[in-house]
This record gives structure tokens, sequence and C-alpha cells, in this order.
């Protein structure tokens, strides 16, 4: 029988977030999810870690981003208040996206809380998208560090949206920092490049041996996650959510299915030290 510390249950949710403009409107939003992501739990008692979208928070528009003044939080805003409530009443971790507020910001961030309440850490994203209906340089800074964290034996590690499209930050993760499985929480709009986001979803998984959940949020121009895992071909498909309606899935992942993996494919022991040019000349 495997042990608890080999096992991990996350909960993903690919909800529906509602125009705002307001701080008002923000916690509306957030008291409704709130009450989603419990009524998930209260009929999943085995769920270690819940996984929000990007800026879980607030709508991806340019008219909600006009009003970050009002919107954006400190570390312990709103969005963390809200949270960390549901972390301490199921005893689970939960990542979560919102706009942070410094001085130096604001930035688009992932914050995790813990079953005690207390928060783990933080990522800000460090890509920011300007292309086909991105617009973050002109709100958003980009981030300057890396956050890991372990659950029950795993190590995890949240990046953003357009982060996937850089395949040095997956790969540093994994291979510096020793990373299991890869949070990836985005905001996919339908536009010209949405297309090609499960192709680079597969791709990080597959190169870097990782677990890799690429969750984006519902609406007609958003939806359609992914799950993938370390090794897949014809017989283990990635697991695809709803096309655009809001979806909640329980994953249930475990430390023998990354190990076979690379025990089966050893990408990652083949690699040289360094691939400069002079490699050509034996």
């Amino acid at each position: 029988m495997m042990s608890a510390n080999e096992t991990l249950s996350l909960l993903a949710c690919q909800i529906s977030i509602p125009p705002m403009k307001t701080a008002a409107e923000r916690d509306a939003h957030l008291e409704e999810s709130v009450a989603k992501v419990r009524a998930k739990l209260a009929t999943e008692p085995a769920v270690d870690l819940v996984v929000l979208p990007e800026l879980s928070s607030i709508d991806y528009s340019r008219e909600t981003f006009s009003c970050l003044n009002d919107l954006a939080e400190t570390l312990e805003g709103a969005s963390f208040q809200a949270w960390r409530k549901v972390a301490q009443e199921f005893g689970v971790h939960v990542s979560y996206g919102f706009p942070r507020a410094d001085r130096n910001g604001p930035f688009i961030s992932v914050g995790v809380v813990g079953p005690n309440g207390t928060l783990k850490g933080y990522y800000d994203k460090l890509h920011l998208a300007q292309y086909g209906a991105s617009m973050e340089k002109e709100y958003f800074n980009r981030g300057n560090h890396l956050f890991a964290f372990e659950v029950n034996g795993f190590r995890l590690a949240p990046i953003i949206c357009y982060d996937i499209r850089i395949p040095e930050l997956s790969r540093t993760l994994v291979i510096d920092q020793n990373v299991d499985v890869l949070l990836h929480c985005g905001a996919y709009y339908r536009d010209e490049s949405f297309h090609t986001w499960h192709a680079f979803a597969v791709a990080r998984a597959l190169e870097n041996q990782v677990f890799f959940l690429s969750l984006n949020r519902a609406g007609k121009t958003y939806g359609n996650s992914l799950f993938c895992l370390p090794w897949q071909d014809e017989n283990t498909l990635p697991l695809s959510f709803a096309e655009t309606e809001e979806d909640f899935r329980v994953i249930t992942i475990n430390k023998a299915t990354l190990k076979k993996a690379r025990s089966d494919y050893t990408f990652l022991k083949d690699r040289l030290e360094h691939y400069r040019i002079d490699l050509m000349k034996a």
C-alpha cells in the first residue's frame, strides 16, 4: 500500500470570473468562489491542495486593469483572507491568483496559503504577455524571484500563463529546484495563440518529466484546462476539462508514476553538461 507522502490530491478549479471595476465587486466574486470550493471540498475530504487560475480574484480585461488602484491587494489582502479560511476549515493548501500591490507593483501573482492559515509564499509572474488579447506590460511589472513549496512530500512550483512559452523557467524549476509538479495557472483567451497552448503544456510535461497542471478560467472565450502526466502517449492521454463551462476536477497523483517515467525514459539523465559549438570538433 502506498504511504501518504507518496500521493497528492489536487482540486483544480476552472472557475468563471465576472467583469468588475471595484473592490466591492471583487470581494463579492471572492465570496462566491469560496462558496463553490467549499461545496466541492465538503464532498471530497481527501483533497490536499486547491488550485485556482491566474488572477482568479479579478477579471482579465483592460476595463478591470484600469481600476487596479482599487483592485490590487497586499499579500494579506482580501484574497488571502478569503482563502485562508478555506485552508483552515478543510486542512488544505490553497494556491490562488491575485493582483499584488506594493511600491514596485502591481504584479500578477500567485499566493499559497497553508492549512494553518499562514502564507507559504508567493510568486510574481516573470514573463508578461503583450500580444493577442494580452496587454500586461501596460499595467503590471514583472517579478524577480522563483517560489516552490511542499505538500505531502511533493515539491510544487507555480508558473503563470505566458511563462509556459519560456522553456528555461520550467527546466530550471525541475533541475535546480527539484520540482515534481508545475502548477501553471492561466487566463488563456481564445485568440490566435490559444490553439498552440496545449502543445506547450504537453511539451513542458514530457521534456521535464513532471506533472503539469495547466489551469484556465471558465467562460465562452476561455476554458479547456489540461492536466499532463510525466509520460504520455496514444494510450495515456492528458486529462481535458470542460470546453467553456466551470469544471472542478479532483486529480490524484503519485510518486510511482513520476519515478517510472524517469526510469523508463532517461531524458533528464542524458542531458550533457553543456551544448556549445565546440561539441562538434571531435
